[in-house]
């Protein structure tokens, strides 16, 4: 087979499930709640008791505290992904927070915070 067909093939294969998916929801964001966040905490963390949540006003992150210090839940499409705030560093930026957890699988992630937001986040981020 030729190479132009073989690539128009999977060219074409690719952009068919990419629109598959968008067209059935399973694009977007997943949404957070108090339970759906605790829930993404303790899928990676069982050992953990979540003492509070903080939800965002977008929905889309969690700042939670556990028996095990501060951790952050976030919408990566329409899973989540849940890290500890052991060793990060913050950053401002134009829309929330930047968070860098010098770490391999999840190097880093913005958060979308209204000003209130990102000035309380900060604060109780700071100790981790």
């Amino acid at each position: 087979m030729p190479l132009e067909i073989l690539l128009a093939l999977v060219i074409g294969g690719i952009g068919v499930v990419t629109l598959l998916l968008h067209v059935t929801g399973r694009s977007e964001r997943a949404d957070l709640s108090d339970d759906t966040a605790g829930l993404a905490w303790l899928r990676q963390f069982p050992e953990d008791d979540i003492h509070q949540v903080l939800i965002s006003q977008d929905g889309h992150a969690a700042l939670l505290r556990t028996s095990q210090g501060m951790g952050l839940v976030w919408a990566f499409g329409a899973d989540t992904v849940a890290r500890p705030l052991a060793d990060c560093t913050l950053k401002n930026t134009a829309t929330g927070l930047r968070v860098s957890f010098h770490e391999f699988a999840a190097p880093t992630t913005r958060l979308i915070l209204t000003e209130t937001e990102r000035a309380n986040w900060r604060l109780l981020m700071k100790p981790a």
